[in-house]
């Protein structure tokens, strides 16, 4: 699958792509994964990434990083999330992956935090992040701290 990627600030992204990243977050971390608040402060202090399949075409896979300072000392990836009917497609990996390299390109040599669904441990891991806390609840949801090293795959 090609996708046709954005990245742009939160000031930059446009009330129409920002409205599509927030109603695909919407639709899985809400609707169902359970109540909880998901627009925060932080998006405002983050790079937005967002895939298509086509330019112009529905917003199957977003994320968000967030600047370093903001929730960690490291830049953090997180709001990652594909489309229910993009899932099975290598696409949560495309995205994850196109997240790190736009790291590499604003932070060189960097480590990038994540907080991850505990049951996302082996995805994350086989994309160069390895667990740095114990699993915690997020939302209700366990949860462990990542770490990928500035050497990103």
């Amino acid at each position: 699958m090609t996708v046709h990627w954005t990245w742009a600030r939160f000031d930059d992204l446009g009330v129409h792509a920002l409205h599509d990243a927030l109603a695909l977050r919407c639709r899985v971390f809400i609707l169902e994964q359970g109540p909880y608040q998901d627009p925060d402060d932080a998006d405002r202090h983050a790079w937005h990434l967002l895939g298509r399949a086509e330019a112009g075409g529905p917003l199957l896979a977003t994320l968000r990083v967030v600047d370093p300072g903001v929730k960690y000392t490291e830049p953090s990836i997180g709001r990652v999330v594909c489309a229910p009917e993009a899932r099975g497609t290598g696409l949560g990996r495309a995205l994850v992956a196109e997240g790190l390299a736009r790291c590499r390109a604003a932070w060189p040599g960097r480590a990038v935090r994540i907080s991850a669904q505990a049951h996302l441990q082996r995805f994350y891991g086989s994309l160069g992040f390895a667990p740095v806390s114990p699993e915690y609840l997020e939302d209700g949801i366990p949860h462990v701290e990542m770490l990928c090293s500035g050497a990103y795959r």
